[in-house]
């Protein structure tokens, strides 16, 4: 059976160093068997991943800054428990989107994520999901996505 570890690998996946928090939170929270990951922004390692939705970006872009907050998801995820293989569960989803007035294909950009977890985890990266847009986020990022997965112990 492969680990997400593997999975990471064959899909040419290194992980980030995880983002610092940029105001007043911690990147990640531990309660119980629950893992609450803060919002991660759409950045590579080029940089930030700025634009939106609907104006100067198009679909197949913001699919893929939502993939990298994804991966940054995971690197948090990493650096708060150590092994990948402990997640029992990607649990839910939250996806922001920065669009332009009429752009409607919030979800499909978020499912640059969605589908990079169930790449990653399987059938336990299947999970639930919120998607809404917003006219601006932090510092002008296409994508953020904040995560709650279950651990074991």
């Amino acid at each position: 059976m492969s680990t997400p570890e593997t999975r990471l690998d064959e899909l040419g996946i290194e992980l980030p160093e995880p983002m610092k928090p940029v105001a007043t939170y911690v990147p990640y929270v531990i309660s119980g068997n629950m893992l609450f990951v803060s919002g991660q922004v759409s950045a590579s390692a080029d940089g930030l991943i700025k634009g939106r939705l609907g104006e100067n970006m198009e679909l197949s872009a913001g699919q893929q800054a939502a993939r990298f907050c994804g991966i940054n998801l995971i690197a948090q995820c990493k650096a708060a428990i150590g092994d990948l293989s402990r997640i029992k569960r990607v649990v839910k989803l939250g996806g922001f989107v920065n669009v332009a007035p009429g752009f409607t294909d919030i979800p499909q950009v978020i499912n640059g994520c969605s589908d990079l977890m169930v790449d990653v985890f399987g059938e336990a990266g299947r999970h639930a999901r919120s998607a809404v847009s917003c006219p601006e986020l932090p510092m002008g990022v296409a994508v953020e996505v904040d995560g709650i997965f279950e651990i074991a112990d």
